[in-house]
């Protein structure tokens, strides 16, 4: 690997309260050849603690990508989402989609939100981890992402 940004540990939030899911998508990304560091809250107010650095989170760093559900107890990822895209010091952040809902209200709704995609997960174990992979191909290797 060559270039400042390829050497430096990438930061993946991940924001899903299914135990499960954490489960596959951590498992889908142990084999990624770029270094990174997967973070996990399981709902949306301890995502938005989180990234605005508050409480236990004061040192936590930013993630270079944020992978986020739509379903969360506490506050939903609509909300979450709003929240990211409408605050100055976090609406740079790429921010992708990855639920279960096929809800055309629900992909319209997150567009409007300023989505940088929408990824329906799959229940099929090889389709998901195709997905992961390839989010991880294109956010974390082929994209040039904002530094803070």
């Amino acid at each position: 690997m060559s270039g400042e940004t390829d050497e430096k540990h990438k930061t993946i939030f991940l924001v899903e309260d299914n135990k499960a899911d954490i489960r596959l998508i951590q498992e889908a990304l142990k084999h990624s050849m770029i270094p990174h560091q997967v973070i996990t809250v399981r709902d949306g107010m301890d995502a938005m603690a989180y990234l605005r650095q508050e409480g236990e989170y004061a040192d936590a760093p930013r993630p270079d990508l944020i992978l986020l559900d739509l379903n969360l107890p506490k506050k939903d990822g609509r909300e979450v989402l709003a929240e990211i895209k409408t605050d100055p010091k976090l609406k740079r952040i790429p921010v992708v989609v990855l639920t279960t809902s096929h809800n055309e209200e629900d992909i319209f709704h997150s567009y409007d939100l300023h989505v940088n995609c929408y990824i329906t997960k799959s229940r099929n174990l090889t389709q998901l981890f195709q997905i992961v992979k390839g989010i991880e191909d294109f956010w974390l290797s082929t994209v040039t992402l904002p530094a803070e």
